[in-house]
């Protein structure tokens, strides 16, 4: 099985741009075209937050219109720049339905193959940070029981540990909630991978006896500047998504792709089986 993980949209109502300089609507077009014509072609797309950059019933549309032509099924994610009942009002689903956990929180689980997904709700609204209060992870805690001997990822839009890019680290999940899921997590091993977005770039790090992963955006990307007083800055590398390719004799694989294509492929050998020189 092969899931994508597309994050940090920002979509805004048409025609306008982020930070007056990023067409994220353009960017996530073209991630579509490139996920519709992948092959393999990924089973389901995950999108881990950030959705919109300000959260209205017209971005959320825009999000609509420019995640249509996708072939596959699409699961989105709240991230601390979304809404959750324009969302809801937009998207219709019934995995984004409150019903599905009794709360207001966007919680759901889904199959892929052998793999259970379970996304959770990181978000406090209108604040930058994260938190996963109790009732998040008791919510967590019941699907990992559900799960169990299965192959399951967790996905969350903040990350649950510091990436030494200083103001990010200032609005990720908040320690305490972060120490909790690390311990939850700990006691299923069955947990191949924890997958967040928020940060807009690709990063990766040991947790909770498994390993978080942290997905690039598919538009514009977080300056890479590790020290500890780096401003905020973001550039215009290129957009990126995650793919997580499942197979029971392997095991989880992650890979990183670019929404832009390149020039080739090339081969490395001729016709005679000669390396190229």
């Amino acid at each position: 099985m092969l899931l994508a993980q597309i994050s940090d949209l920002h979509i805004k109502v048409p025609g306008a741009l982020a930070y007056r300089k990023v067409d994220t609507a353009a960017c996530l077009r073209k991630c579509v075209e490139r996920l519709n014509t992948m092959s393999p072609r990924p089973d389901a797309v995950l999108v881990t937050g950030d959705l919109t950059d300000f959260g209205t019933v017209d971005e959320y549309r825009h999000v609509a219109d420019c995640l249509k032509p996708l072939t596959m099924p699409v699961y989105l994610m709240v991230g601390n720049h979304d809404d959750r009942a324009a969302l809801r009002e937009v998207f219709d689903t019934d995995y984004l339905q409150k019903e599905g956990t009794g709360t207001d929180f966007v919680q759901f689980a889904f199959d892929l193959g052998e793999l259970r997904i379970i996304a959770l709700d990181s978000q406090i609204p209108r604040a930058s940070p994260g938190t996963l209060c109790d009732a998040r992870l008791q919510w967590l805690e019941r699907q990992l029981d559900k799960a169990r001997g299965r192959p399951v990822i967790v996905a969350l839009h903040h990350p649950p540990f510091a990436t030494g890019i200083g103001h990010m680290d200032d609005m990720a999940l908040d320690a305490e909630a972060a120490a909790k899921l690390a311990t939850l997590i700990s006691r299923h091993p069955n947990v191949e991978r924890v997958l967040c977005g928020h940060v807009h770039r690709p990063v990766h790090r040991r947790f909770g006896a498994t390993i978080a992963s942290i997905a690039p955006s598919t538009a514009h990307q977080v300056v890479l500047d590790l020290h500890a007083d780096a401003p905020s800055r973001f550039v215009l590398e290129p957009g990126a998504f995650a793919l997580h390719y499942w197979n029971a004799d392997v095991g989880l694989v992650s890979h990183h792709a670019y929404v832009e294509r390149f020039d080739g492929p090339y081969p490395f050998f001729d016709d005679d089986g000669a390396l190229v020189d």
